[in-house]
């Protein structure tokens, strides 16, 4: 079966890929977790767009990581409002590396891949913490995060 990658899928390709597997591990792993779409002739048309998504997102190398690095510890600390229960602090849901990106993002922040956000845990609660984020893989920078009820 000939498919075309979404993401990365460890030990065989990353986006925009297109990969020869086995029908079945085609049909019943990588295509309902969206993780590939059949290569077809439009879709084949859709590579460029998901590579050119990529190449926008992804880190040019350590000269471009300390920058990115630089621009994120400017808009320290990050402020990020969250559905919590009154008076206890504890959130409704928890804090995903998609809402870290938006706040790094809505801070003035630059553009972040989620995948490169390594949380502590779960951040279930209001108040501050502390997030790293992988940037390149000798560059890491620390997001103090405030979490607040909103």
């Amino acid at each position: 079966m000939k498919l075309i990658l979404t993401t990365d899928v460890e030990g065989l390709g990353g986006p925009g890929d297109i990969v020869e597997v086995k029908d079945g591990y085609g049909r019943n792993y990588l295509l309902p977790r969206r993780f590939a779409i059949p290569a077809t002739k439009g879709a084949e048309k859709q590579v460029q767009t998901i590579r050119r998504a990529q190449q926008a997102r992804a880190i040019r190398g350590l000269d471009h990581a300390k920058e990115v690095k630089a621009a994120i510890e400017k808009v320290a600390p990050v402020k990020l409002v969250a559905k919590a229960a009154p008076g206890t602090g504890k959130l409704f849901g928890s804090v995903t590396s998609t809402d870290i990106v938006s706040a790094v993002k809505a801070a003035g922040g630059p553009v972040l891949d989620k995948r490169t956000v390594e949380l502590p845990g779960h951040i279930k609660t209001t108040g501050k913490h502390q997030v790293n984020v992988r940037l390149h893989p000798d560059v890491t920078v620390a997001i103090k995060l405030e979490v607040t009820a909103g």
